[in-house]
């Protein structure tokens, strides 16, 4: 099949997927999250070939997000669950207005229509993807990267073999198998099919998506997340944040990337933090953080000279670039200028320092003594996400139902004319 004949089957089912009651999508949800368990080895033995061929053309952290396991599997599974549990939006009146002729206006949330979501070597969006494009009644177009073709084809299959043991058309859920440029560009040129485009992935990808598409399309993703430890901080809980923004999973696109730390207490601190980072990592068996030292971290701790990109690079990896400010008016200033506008932290015990800090940052997600790493569709009670918009049109932060949701107004009245 074509892409051009599977986003015309897409439009074609577009109407049903909107008309569906809340009862029957969460049925095709539950049906589709006992399929992905079930099929569960055919599904890995598609994910080891990825995997395989992957493995010496990625790094060992990117293979990390490539992996799945049966208790990744089962999280995909438990991910549709939720989506399954959460309220339908589809049909709610999200604002109500009586006029004085008597007319009764509604601004009613309705599906965007056919969604198309690009992303790359990521498995478990496909299952995420899916089971919000479904209970937001639209059709979904998924286009994997090659590295994780194989995986995404065995998960599409089961979902679709859910769908019809619920009655649900297979046309859903559709998968491009052209992993080259020319599979992308079609869905960023399909004017007339897709609805909306929706990047998940790297700059490199997000940009293409951006500067090509003909198509809507939602900026999301890069992530140089910043962690700025204030001058009152406790400094024993900015040491555990800063170990879980940074280590817990490196990949993701809401790992922390730079560490700002206020010069009042840099040479009792940075101390602190590289053995956090390093020392005690080394001897735990785990994998040490690289330090890219700024001039004043430098003379105070080993590491790596910092570069001139190393305030604007995702590096996705065990690398933390580490920068010595005056007050928290120059760590905001910083991240004015070096920020993707993805997730920022300030550590602080300072109320006016945390009110400056969430007032004048402008992220989609701003936290007080808080990790980055909750900016997460499951951890804001979202079900999952189809990514995390970092532009401010339509949707910003983790995209859940709601995102992918547009709305009309429906009018009530009575035989009234103007």
């Amino acid at each position: 099949m074509t892409v051009k004949e599977m986003l015309a089957g897409a439009v074609a089912v577009k109407p049903v997927l909107a008309a569906l009651d809340t009862d029957t999508k969460d049925r095709a949800l539950i049906c589709m999250a006992d399929r992905i368990e079930a099929e569960a080895d055919a599904i890995l033995t598609a994910n080891a070939l990825d995997m395989e061929a992957a493995r010496g053309r990625i790094t060992d952290v990117m293979l990390d997000r490539l992996k799945l396991d049966k208790g990744r599997i089962h999280g995909m599974a438990e991910g549709m669950r939720e989506v399954a549990n959460l309220p339908d939006p589809v049909g709610n009146a999200v604002r109500t207005i009586e006029r004085p002729n008597g007319l009764v206006i509604e601004k009613t949330l309705v599906p965007m229509g056919v969604v198309a979501i690009i992303y790359e070597s990521r498995p478990n969006v496909t299952a995420d993807a899916a089971a919000l494009a479904l209970k937001s009644g639209n059709v979904c177009v998924l286009r994997s990267g090659k590295e994780a073709l194989r995986s995404a084809a065995a998960i599409v299959a089961a979902m679709k073999n859910g769908l019809q043991e619920a009655g649900v058309p297979e046309a859903a859920v559709n998968l491009v198998e052209d992993p080259t440029h020319a599979g992308a560009n079609e869905l960023m040129t399909a004017v007339g099919y897709v609805d909306l485009l929706i990047p998940r992935g790297g700059a490199g990808l997000i940009r293409a998506c951006v500067e090509n598409a003909k198509v809507p399309c939602i900026q999301t993703g890069t992530g140089i997340c910043h962690v700025y430890v204030e001058k009152t901080a406790d400094q024993d809980k900015a040491l555990s944040i800063i170990e879980n923004a940074k280590t817990s999973r490196p990949s993701v696109c809401n790992a922390e990337e730079v560490c700002l730390v206020d010069e009042a207490i840099a040479a009792e601190f940075l101390p602190k933090l590289y053995a956090k980072l390093v020392t005690e990592r080394a001897a735990k068996g785990l994998i040490p953080v690289e330090l890219r030292l700024d001039g004043a971290a430098a003379a105070i701790i080993p590491g790596t000279p910092a570069g001139e990109k190393d305030f604007d690079t995702e590096f996705l990896d065990y690398i933390l670039a580490v920068h010595v400010v005056k007050d928290t008016d120059e760590a905001i200033a910083h991240i004015a200028q070096h920020s993707t506008g993805h997730s920022d932290a300030i550590i602080t015990r300072d109320d006016a320092a945390a009110k400056a800090f969430t007032t004048r940052v402008d992220s989609a997600a701003v936290y007080v003594n808080v990790s980055t790493r909750f900016t997460d569709g499951g951890e804001f009670g979202l079900g999952c996400e189809m990514g995390i918009s970092t532009q401010r049109l339509h949707a910003r932060g983790p995209m859940g139902l709601e995102e992918l949701c547009t709305y009309k107004y429906v009018i009530r009245g009575d035989g009234q004319i103007r």
